[in-house]
């Protein structure tokens, strides 16, 4: 199969995907409204239960996620946090308010905003039979173009099976980049938009031997700096030679649509802060 061909099939396999997807969004907020009527009723007639044995008021309890600090530009790239696992995906409603900040912006590119991600969290990443020597690709659909990155299991095996379990359970859907530093890196993968959320598990290091360089091209994983074993699901792309230690799981290299970059490195930041809302629609794994 020529090379036209096969990302011919990867648009029509994202299209079939996003049709499909659209519609279980409409199903399941057809749920919820169903579900979040019957709640409100039950609620209503307990609240007048309890309050008939109880008396009195209860104080309110606070369910919203507090807001954190912004952090100043550095070369370091702290990012995935472990995160108790469960093995049931997180309520879709429950976004942060920091994502849904993001949700009011205007998006990257002048596209259109996708379908928002959708929060979950696993103890681990399943095998996903990737060889060594096999050729596996991973296309990132972004509000600015694709980016298509040829995967490297041989020198990160573990790395690489994880970011492509995630891919194919659609974690990376949705997620908006929370942190654009132009001449340095673009990161993406936390679904909070934080910088402090992740998969529910880590990844073992699996850094670079040698005279590895985090240049233009790179694909690496972020992590806690200084933590061990603490790489997750966030990952950066560089901008230009980043000067960086070989502490980095990477993950690949781009090999097609790296002009996209430039296009990224004109968004609009506060700081690290993207002033336009650049999400990543999908990743498509091609495991030739």
């Amino acid at each position: 199969m020529s090379k036209s061909d096969k990302r011919q099939r990867q648009r029509e396999n994202r299209a079939e995907r996003r049709a499909r997807e659209e519609r279980e969004a409409r199903r399941r907020r057809l749920i919820r409204l169903a579900t979040r009527g019957a709640v409100i009723l039950a609620v209503v007639i307990g609240a007048g239960v309890v309050l008939s044995f109880l008396g009195g008021d209860d104080e309110p309890v606070e369910t919203t996620v507090a807001p954190t600090t912004s952090v100043a530009p550095t070369t370091t790239l702290a990012g995935t946090t472990t995160v108790p696992a469960t093995t049931t995906p997180v309520d879709p409603e429950a976004l942060s308010d920091e994502y849904l900040q993001y949700r009011e912006l205007p998006v990257a590119c002048g596209a259109e905003a996708p379908p928002p991600v959708e929060p979950m969290q696993f103890d681990a990443p399943e095998d996903q039979n990737l060889a060594a020597d096999q050729t596996v690709t991973a296309t990132l659909s972004t509000s600015c173009g694709d980016i298509v990155i040829e995967l490297d299991s041989g020198l990160a095996p573990e790395t690489v099976n994880s970011f492509v379990f995630l891919a194919r359970q659609d974690f990376f859907d949705g997620v908006v980049s929370h942190r654009l530093l132009p001449g340095f890196v673009v990161q993406f993968g936390d679904p909070a938009a934080r910088g402090d959320g992740g998969p529910g598990y880590n990844v073992p290091d699996e850094f670079p031997e040698g005279e590895f360089a985090y240049d233009r091209g790179v694909v690496a994983m972020a992590n806690v700096a200084g933590t061990p074993n603490s790489t997750g699901s966030q990952f950066f792309l560089p901008f230009a030679p980043t000067g960086l230690d070989p502490a980095f799981n990477p993950v690949g290299r781009i090999v097609e649509g790296i002009e996209v970059l430039d296009q990224i490195e004109q968004i609009p930041v506060d700081s690290q802060r993207p002033l336009e809302a650049l999400y990543i629609e999908d990743i498509v794994i091609d495991a030739s």
